[in-house]
């Protein structure tokens, strides 16, 4: 096919049918050429086979974007997170049987006191949001925001059900991991991954990097709402305001604001795909990947409208078969971009966006490039 947009990048002999899929996300998509950019990134056996990306970088379309562009990824970096804890995990400094409350025991408060780690990051320990309502500026007073959470009862019995936390479950985690290893997830990453262009608490001398985003044409479903889903997602204090300012990128809030490229996502997702491994070095044993991977719970979520098999982080393709044919575990984020881990293939791929979709899984997108990928490999 003659692409009809210029587009950047390698592609593997072997997957030109990802490719093509690519160009018809521009050419098929309703908003047109001119109006997104997109960059999607696979690696097999850790070696890159496609790294494609297009468009521009800005709303201006005066500056393109690049294999150095930035994109915020909303929570496509829980994916990180959860590898990031996994990492605190192997190395003995967490549990993920042990109580939150042994950590730090202020969260134990309202019912909160046999929470364990593996519960808080599989999104089972009732705390979706605030159950009163808040400014949104509170979520930049990471103390407020911690001491409210602590202080506050679940909203149902924890480990009873998941409940999707969109924004609190980083706060949380980060919390938990600072008091174990005296590091944030934003410092552990910069300094255990410095190779991988992803940061969570992005410095200023980067935000020249960062991509524009267009905000979704409408809002997701949700389904019935009730008081869980609206603490989750629609109050006024919800989430951050400002989203996108130079505030909002400096925070380090690992649930939701992570800036990277789609290369990097796969590069931390191959640590997944190939036995714990990233470039030559062992970061999670075998025996920890199993921890990592394994289902926590399996039912419908209080938050979002699906049925969830939830491992320690990361969402498990069982069931939603968002990720390709395969057993397979990744996350998405607000408006389209996911990065998923294939341990049976070694296959490690991720998409970022700039052109925002109301989907909160399972975007059409990133479904047709997987659904290519497959079909090549």
């Amino acid at each position: 096919m003659t692409d009809l947009i210029d587009i950047h990048g390698v592609c593997a002999p072997g997957y030109k049918a990802v490719r093509e899929a690519f160009a018809a996300n521009f050419t098929e998509a309703p908003e047109g050429l001119n109006e997104q950019a997109a960059r999607f990134s696979v690696l097999v056996e850790g070696e890159t086979v496609v790294d494609l990306w297009a468009g521009h970088a800005d709303t201006a379309r005066t500056t393109l974007f690049t294999d150095t562009t930035l994109t915020s990824v909303f929570s496509t970096g829980k994916a990180v997170m959860a590898i990031l804890m996994a990492s605190a995990v192997e190395t003995g400094q967490i549990d993920y049987d042990q109580t939150v409350a042994s950590l730090w025991p202020e969260f134990g408060a309202a019912g909160k006191a046999e929470v364990t780690v593996a519960q808080l990051m599989s999104h089972q320990s009732g705390l979706p949001g605030f159950s009163e309502a808040v400014d949104p500026t509170i979520w930049f007073d990471v103390s407020a925001v911690l001491a409210r959470l602590a202080a506050q009862a679940p909203m149902w019995a924890p480990g009873t059900a998941s409940g999707y936390h969109p924004i609190t479950v980083g706060y949380l985690a980060n919390e938990v991991y600072r008091r174990a290893t005296g590091r944030t997830m934003g410092q552990a990453l910069r300094q255990d991954f410095p190779d991988l262009d992803l940061w969570i608490g992005l410095p200023e001398s980067e935000h020249g990097r960062v991509a524009q985003m267009r905000k979704p044409t409408a809002a997701p479903s949700l389904g019935t709402i009730d008081p869980i889903k609206q603490a989750a997602f629609l109050d006024r204090g919800s989430a951050p305001g400002g989203r996108g300012s130079a505030a909002w990128r400096e925070m380090e809030i690992p649930s939701a604001n992570l800036h990277g490229t789609a290369l990097g996502l796969a590069k931390m997702l191959g640590v997944v795909a190939n036995g714990g491994v990233l470039d030559g070095r062992s970061v999670l044993s075998a025996g920890m990947l199993d921890q990592l991977t394994r289902e926590r719970i399996h039912g419908p979520d209080k938050v979002l409208p699906y049925t969830i098999s939830w491992a320690a982080g990361l969402m498990r393709n069982d069931g939603l078969k968002v990720f390709g044919p395969n057993d397979a575990f990744g996350h998405y984020g607000w408006g389209g971009s996911m990065a998923m881990a294939d341990p049976s293939r070694k296959l490690s791929a991720a998409y970022v966006m700039t052109r925002q979709s109301p989907h909160l899984i399972g975007d059409p997108r990133p479904k047709r490039l997987l659904d290519a990928l497959y079909a090549a490999v």
